[in-house]
């Protein structure tokens, strides 16, 4: 006889049309202007222009590894990926901000480079791809700033500190432009350029650090574990909350497992359902694991052995 296990009795899955019909959206767009400013960059031998076509570049690629992580966390999880293919969505924002740092680094040591160097640049054919680029990029910047207000989901939110900072690239390039054409200093584009390479490199670490939490499972920021703990003790029939963790399988998604020493007069079962619906109702959490312990049959060391010393101390108060 053989048993058909459920690996997905929870939604392991990530259903975000929104979310993915942007992308599409960016994408297609993107992929297209970047031909246009790349060709633009070239004949006009901007680096700031150049920098933001190279961005640009980037960001076809992030978009690319975001519709990846989008379709893969659609997936339903099997008995090898139990947690389904959620956590794809955060390792695909980690490689996107840190796209976004290498990316800013180059810019700024060509900067560097020119700033010592400058090279004569055509300001015409810069202003007017740099002006295109600017309404292009606003576009897919306010598309991208809806779609995260309406889906939370880290993809989206590094594409949109990807075209954020286009977005500031060709409004550098466009005063940059403006400033050479009325100083003659070669030298803005450079510094243009840099700036904004900074301006990417805190996005892109920006991106980094929220990914890196999440890989590493750490307690989501909204979250106190020890006000989760007072939380649960106070559940009827809890006497003590231990080896307790907390952690983001993916954005909005969290897990939280426990091991929780009851009082042997009262049934377990009752306990483990308070304890999941004060979860969910209090902190949205849906997908817990309660283990319910004796401290007699279950030691944990030291700190069972204090917990019963304690309990018999008690006890011995209320004789």
């Amino acid at each position: 006889m053989s048993i058909e296990y459920d690996f997905h009795h929870l939604h392991h899955v990530k259903e975000q049309s929104k979310s993915r019909k942007t992308l599409w959206v960016t994408l297609i767009l993107t992929a297209f202007f970047t031909i246009v400013e790349i060709i633009g960059g070239v004949l006009s031998n901007s680096l700031a222009l150049l920098s933001d076509s190279a961005h640009m570049i980037s960001d076809v690629i992030a978009l690319g590894l975001s519709m990846i992580a989008l379709q893969l966390a659609t997936r339903q999880p099997n008995a090898r990926f139990t947690f389904g293919f959620l956590r794809f969505e955060i390792i695909a924002s980690f490689l996107n901000g840190l796209a976004l740092c290498v990316i800013a680094l180059g810019i700024f040591i060509e900067g560097i480079q020119r700033m010592i160097d400058p090279q004569p640049i055509q300001l015409g054919l810069m202003l007017v791809i740099a002006s295109i680029g600017f309404v292009v990029n606003l576009v897919l910047t306010l598309v991208l700033h809806n779609s995260v207000k309406e889906e939370d989901n880290l993809n989206v939110k590094s594409a949109l500190w990807h075209f954020f900072g286009d977005l500031l690239s060709s409004a550098g390039v466009i005063i940059s432009s403006i400033a050479i054409y009325y100083s003659g200093y070669l030298w803005f584009d450079p510094l243009i350029s840099m700036v904004i390479g900074g301006i990417i490199f805190t996005g892109g670490a920006k991106i980094i650090k929220e990914s890196y939490l999440i890989l590493m499972e750490s307690v989501p920021d909204q979250f106190n574990l020890d006000d989760i703990r007072a939380a649960i003790s106070q559940v009827e029939g809890v006497e003590d909350v231990h080896e307790m963790h907390l952690w983001a399988v993916s954005t909005n998604h969290y897990s939280l497992t426990a091991h929780v020493f009851i009082s042997p007069n009262i049934q377990p079962f009752c306990v483990i359902l308070a304890i999941n619906e004060t979860l969910k109702n209090k902190y949205g959490i849906a997908h817990s694991t309660i283990q319910i312990e004796h401290a007699d049959i279950n030691p944990h060391g030291e700190y069972g052995k204090e917990f019963l010393r304690h309990q018999r101390q008690l006890n011995g108060n209320y004789r």
